[in-house]
């Protein structure tokens, strides 16, 4: 998934957990899937932003060659203006762009 062209919200919105573990029937799996996927986006995120700015790293360890560059200033405010990783994860969990599995139930399925 694109983190950069989600349509999850900006801002903090209520969902009710009973609607949201009906996938999985239970609250505490579904969260767990959730912060997983909210894990693996805010590292991709950053591994993605580091590479951007590492473009404008200085070369020498002088604070004083060190100037603003308006560049990397754009790029760190369009990160900060992203939905955060929780946000993007919960709604792609709404979505039903989220493959999971539940290793221990499917070895009880198999017994």
């Amino acid at each position: 998934m694109d983190y950069k062209r989600t349509n999850a919200p900006l801002s903090t919105t209520v969902h009710d957990l009973v609607d949201l573990a009906e996938q999985t029937g239970n609250i505490y799996e579904t969260v767990a899937i959730i912060s997983k996927r909210a894990n693996q986006i805010a590292a991709e995120m950053k591994s993605d932003l580091e590479k951007k700015l590492q473009e404008f790293a200085a070369q020498t360890d002088n604070l004083e060659e060190i100037n603003e560059n308006r560049e990397q200033i754009e790029i760190s405010r369009f990160y900060e203006r992203l939905p955060k990783p929780t946000l993007i994860a919960t709604q792609e969990y709404i979505d039903g762009k989220l493959a999971f599995r539940n290793a221990a139930k499917q070895k009880d399925e198999q017994e």
